[in-house]
């Protein structure tokens, strides 16, 4: 079966955004003041064969713990679609 997960993955809040700060900062100097909490992630779109949803699911979960996101940092969250 093919399944493409949609991967979201975001700096922790309790961490500085050093990349939203910067935009946040530009976009009230462009007279956007009521924008706030401006935070920048990364979504990525995987493509896989795998036999069920819950092996797409483990393989999905392996793939951003071992090379996609910086669990130090950062966490993510995804969602599977039955191709």
């Amino acid at each position: 079966m093919k399944f493409t997960a949609h991967i979201n993955i975001m700096p922790l809040k309790e961490l500085l955004d050093p990349q939203g700060k910067a935009v946040s900062n530009s976009l009230h100097n462009l007279g956007l003041t009521n924008v706030t909490n401006v935070r920048i992630g990364k979504h990525i779109c995987l493509s896989m064969e795998a036999k069920d949803a819950e092996e797409a699911e483990k393989m999905t979960t392996e793939a951003c713990k071992k090379l996609l996101a910086n669990q130090v940092m950062e966490s993510f969250k995804f969602t599977l679609k039955e191709e």
